[in-house]
Order: structure tokens, then sequence, then C-alpha cells
């Protein structure tokens, strides 16, 4: 267990209300983190908080939209001013408001995904990155897609965003690599979350996502907890600038 204990670290998780980053939340509190858990709502966050101080792990919840840079700071300030430090930071927040050919995407919906998918994780990773230099230990990690990889006819703009998440955790593996700190990427195929509902929730298209995946079923949260456990911990400690998948095997087949 000690390549994976967490005791005494204090991570950060975007979007951590539900879904994949609820689910990271929760195993990281498991192995000794102080976990942030943050989102939009702070009854939301309060109550997934909760839930694991109920279970006995240690969380805080500190509302945030990480669309504004001004209470992404304020996410950086109360987390330091209750656990004084961030070892970990995952940003995994994320958004798509356009189902569609590139071609009909608004400038608006563009824009959005490109400031919340991109922008912020780089926002926050300007906010949190000078602490663990000078410590000269950290973690970030951010969670893309399967996406990053593939082009599409109906995400377009998301599978841009999520490209250069992986692009992003290169060039902060080059950079702050010398300041023993890690950067990397997670990238789940399709994962039962609220997030990718429209997808696995009908019936055809999730028979045809499973058929096409070597593992036979669609992803759970938990499946990419795992993942991230390994990046943050010891365990990790000589993994940087790389994109793990954890697709169920729809990447290394031939299939759909």
């Amino acid at each position: 267990m000690n390549l994976f204990d967490l005791t005494g670290k204090v991570a950060v998780i975007t979007g951590s209300t539900k879904g994949i980053g609820k689910a990271i939340a929760e195993e990281m509190a498991a192995h000794g983190a102080k976990v942030v858990i943050t989102s939009r709502k702070g009854d939301v966050c309060e109550e997934v908080a909760q839930s694991i101080r109920d279970t006995g792990g240690e969380a805080v919840a500190i509302p945030c939209n990480i669309s504004h840079k001004e209470q992404m700071q304020a996410l950086v300030a109360e987390t330091r001013k209750v656990y004084g430090k961030i070892d970990i930071l995952v940003c995994n927040a994320a958004a798509n408001p356009h189902y569609g050919p590139t071609l009909t995407i608004p400038d608006s919906a563009f824009e959005k995904v490109m400031d919340v998918n991109i922008k912020s994780n780089h926002w926050l990773v300007q906010m949190v990155a000078p602490e663990m230099v000078t410590r000269k230990d950290g973690s970030i990690i951010i969670v893309s897609s399967i996406g990053g990889y593939r082009g599409s006819a109906t995400l377009g703009a998301y599978c841009i965003s999520k490209a250069a998440d992986m692009q992003m955790v290169r060039n902060l593996a080059t950079e702050l690599g010398p300041d023993n700190i890690r950067a990397n990427c997670i990238a789940p195929g399709l994962v039962k979350t609220d997030f990718a509902r429209a997808l696995w929730e009908n019936p055809e298209m999730a028979d045809d996502r499973i058929e096409g995946t070597p593992l036979r079923r669609l992803g759970e949260p938990r499946d990419i907890a795992g993942i991230a456990i390994y990046l943050a911990s010891e365990a990790g400690s000589w993994t940087t600038g790389q994109t793990i998948t954890v697709d169920g095997g729809v990447t290394s087949s031939s299939g759909r």
C-alpha cells in the first residue's frame, strides 16, 4: 500500500461532485488524501464532502465556477487557508455545449469549450505550480478523452480541446520536471457519467459502443480513479508527460 499511499497530501479536484471527478475524490480520500470538493453549486459540494467524511475520509467543500478566474483564485487561496498547501491538482471539469458538425458551432459555444477545457486548466496550473516548484514535489493530472486522438463529426471542438490538454501536459512535464513535478493526462473512453448521458442512454448507440469495446462494457467512473491514484502517488513518481488511456480497449481495436 505504501506505493499508493496519499496520507498527508492535499488534492484539489475540479468537477468533483459527480462522475469521474467524484470517484477520483472518493478514492484519493480513501488512500489518505485531504480532498477539496469543488464545482459550481455549494450545497452539492458540501453533500459530497460530507459523504466522504462520513466514511472516514477528510474533505472540504469549496464551490468554484472555473469559467471565472477570480473564483479559481479564491479556490486556491481558501484551500491553502484550510490545508496549507496543494500537492495534487486534478483538472477534471469540462464543457461541451455543442453536439453536431463543427461547421455549425456558434462562436460562443466554441469559445466556451476552449475557455473551460483549456484556459481554465492553464490558469489553475499557473496558480498552483509555483508552490510545487518551491516544495520540489507535486502532481498535475488533467482528465482528457480518447476524443483527443480521433476525429469526430459531432464533437469536433471538444476533441480539439482534449488534444490540447494532452499537449499541455507534455509542455508542463518538460518545464516542471526538473523541479520533480509530474504532469499527466488520463484519456477515458465512454464512461457512464451525466456528462456523457446523451451517448450511453441511447440504447442503439450504447450497444454499438459496447460491441466495439474489447472488454464489452462501458466505463464506470471508478474505472478511472485507479489511474489517478497511481499518477498522484509514489507509484507514479517516474511517470510524466504521458496520456494514459482507459477505454476498455477501444483505441487498441480495429473495431468501431
